[in-house]
């Protein structure tokens, strides 16, 4: 073959750094490469069989679509090869020399040099192609797309230490072979018996025959059967996995899946599962989501987003169908009725998935960490399984030890006081926040629990949230409280005549609250701001000024706590100036312990200083 109109490229910097992690963070790992070198193939000829649904003649005289593992001790050479879709010389530079994949630079960032540590940061990102440099001193790519000529094939070259050359070769059969130039280190992979193992191992489950070619000897290694259409009871956990990693190219194991097949007025099997980990780009709305399309056995799309709910994008898997169309589009899937019966019924599988899942609290504490955002979308977008939903809820409240969220409703309502009439919640802007808040002192006093929120989405979604088994939520930023006694002794409920403080500190404050009054949830704390029942909370306001909408100014009341020291010194202060800049203080104090910003921090320290200044006369040095 010659080769022509060659060209040499720098790699992406990212892809740069992301093979010298992968090369020392995963050499412990490093047969992995085979797994996704033959996993990249499955794809490939997956393709290559859809598309010649349309077009038949792409598949041409050579309809048997198979994947071919050759190894050459001598030379010491280890190839995969495909006669699947193939790729372009376009495709071939963006595919095998940057990544376009959402939050490479994130994950970039969260390297420690720990070995151990990144290696499990690599999997979660997925190596993919660039593995095959864990092993091999040389990479040569050959392909030829199956709609091209044979003269329009490409070799893309590369040691993988900063640079990729691609010439056009001619190329008379379609498909990709990746030819590895194994290190002295790696031959190993030069035994058949050895690569033999690790297809058995790995690769067992993929559709196509893997075929091990080697000393005369060809082979077939795998069962070559798709691992969802067999049963259950053959197979085994190891199996499981190892289809998850194929499907998915993550190198950590799934928390869970499930694997079911439906017959009846509806026929198809599912096999779904939940990571352990969220991908880089799950909040990426532009990246690939959804599970994998399979019409009888042929695959259609690994983007079927219509078979899921979009807050369950986290879940991966497989759906095979025997009785759609094998020409089924994607509008076609947005309409069909059976499509709308496939997705109510695989809701609830995934939904049953989580409840197993709950059952493990160390597991499924992980999960929260990652998904539980996505959890809280569905309270507010699926209402048929909103009960469902709230039951998978985890807070993190006054009675938990750390600022880890393992509180559930049912937790709560169990330890919650019988006169209790409500579940009371706090949202802020912080974990810290959270726990230092002046609104929490009441509660604290009589032992009652109150749920600490701090994600940006909380509040949205506690405005769908209203009610749960009889008990109505109650923000204990606003209104007035309607506290249960407890065992704690009933505080008096009427304050003491203070009305004419009251209306000095409003006539100070003036449009910056609503009113002034005493307040029946300080013990501690001088003051506190209180919303209004209706009024629109601090998130919700952010969230729409991001958001580029105009939101209504948020206007609080300042409750006071007449048993401070500083509240007594503020009622006893006569003189105008100093109580005009003690009662601003007391209101920026307030505003500053619901971890908010001020309008104006110099002024408050200006403010600060002076009164700090006028608590003692200065004393001069003796001469």
């Amino acid at each position: 073959m010659e080769s022509s109109g060659s060209a040499t490229f720098a790699f992406q910097a990212e892809i740069k750094q992301l093979l010298h992690l992968m090369v020392h963070s995963l050499y412990s790992d490093r047969e992995i490469f085979l797994r996704e070198l033959i996993s990249n193939a499955s794809d490939a000829n997956d393709r290559l069989r859809f598309e010649s649904l349309a077009h038949p003649e792409l598949l041409g005289a050579d309809t048997d679509l198979a994947i071919r593992v050759t190894v050459d001790p001598e030379a010491g050479l280890v190839t995969i090869t495909d006669n699947g879709i193939g790729m372009s010389r376009d495709e071939v530079i963006e595919h095998l020399g940057t990544i376009a994949r959402s939050g490479t630079g994130q994950f970039l960032a969260r390297m420690t040099g720990d070995q151990r540590k990144d290696a499990q940061l690599i999997g979660q990102f997925g190596v993919g192609f660039y593995s095959a440099f864990i092993v091999a001193d040389e990479v040569t790519v050959s392909t030829r797309r199956a709609d091209a000529p044979a003269e329009q094939g490409v070799r893309w070259v590369s040691d993988g230490q900063g640079e990729y050359s691609v010439a056009a070769v001619a190329r008379t059969e379609r498909g990709t072979s990746v030819q590895l130039k194994l290190k002295k280190d790696a031959d190993e992979f030069l035994r058949p018996e050895r690569l033999r193992a690790l297809i058995r191992k790995y690769s067992d489950h993929i559709a196509f025959p893997v075929r091990l070619v080697a000393g005369g000897a060809d082979e077939i290694v795998n069962r070559a059967k798709a691992l969802w259409t067999r049963p259950k009871a053959e197979i085994s956990d190891a199996e499981y996995v190892e289809f998850y990693k194929h499907l998915t190219h993550d190198a950590e194991e799934p928390l869970v899946w499930a694997h079911n097949r439906v017959e009846g007025k509806r026929e198809y099997t599912s096999l779904l599962y939940i990571p352990s980990a969220a991908p880089f780009d799950l909040w990426n709305r532009e990246s690939p989501k959804g599970v994998k399309l399979y019409v009888q056995r042929v695959f259609i799309t690994d983007q079927a987003t219509q078979f899921l709910p979009l807050y369950l994008r986290f879940v991966r898997g497989v759906v095979d169908s025997s009785e759609l169309s094998l020409n089924v589009s994607r509008e076609l899937l947005q309409q069909d009725e059976t499509i709308s019966a496939m997705r109510a019924a695989l809701t609830r599988r995934v939904l049953d998935l989580l409840d197993r899942l709950a059952e493990d609290g160390e597991k499924y504490a992980k999960f929260w960490r990652d998904f539980g955002t996505l959890v809280k979308e569905g309270l507010v977008e699926d209402h048929a399984n909103r009960e469902r939903l709230v039951e998978l809820l985890r807070f993190s409240s006054t009675r938990s030890t750390r600022a880890e969220q393992n509180r559930s409703l049912k937790d709560y309502l169990a330890d919650a006081n019988p006169e209790q009439n409500a579940i009371y919640f706090l949202i802020a802007e912080s974990p810290t926040a959270a726990r230092s808040s002046p609104h929490l002192e009441a509660f604290k006093e009589r032992g009652v629990e109150v749920l600490l929120l701090t994600d940006r989405l909380d509040e949205w979604v506690m405005q769908h949230l209203t009610s749960h088994e009889g008990k109505t939520f109650k923000d204990v930023r606003r209104g007035a409280l309607d506290l249960p006694t407890g065992n704690a002794d009933k505080l008096a409920t009427e304050p003491r005549e203070e009305k004419q403080l009251l209306k000095r500190v409003k006539q100070v404050l003036r449009e910056r609250v609503d009113e002034v009054r005493i307040g029946e949830r300080l013990r501690q704390s001088a003051a506190c701001l209180v919303l209004g029942d209706d009024d629109l909370g601090y998130q919700m306001r952010a969230m729409l000024t991001a958001a580029g909408h105009e939101a209504p100014a948020i206007v609080p009341s300042l409750e006071l706590n007449l048993d401070h020291a500083l509240v007594r010194r503020l009622n006893r202060e006569s003189d105008p100036a100093r109580f005009e800049r003690l009662a601003l203080l007391v209101f920026e104090q307030a505003v500053l312990a619901e971890g908010r910003q001020l309008e104006d921090p110099a002024a408050f320290v200006a403010r600060l200083n002076e009164l700090l200044a006028d608590l003692e006369p200065a004393v001069d040095k003796p001469s």
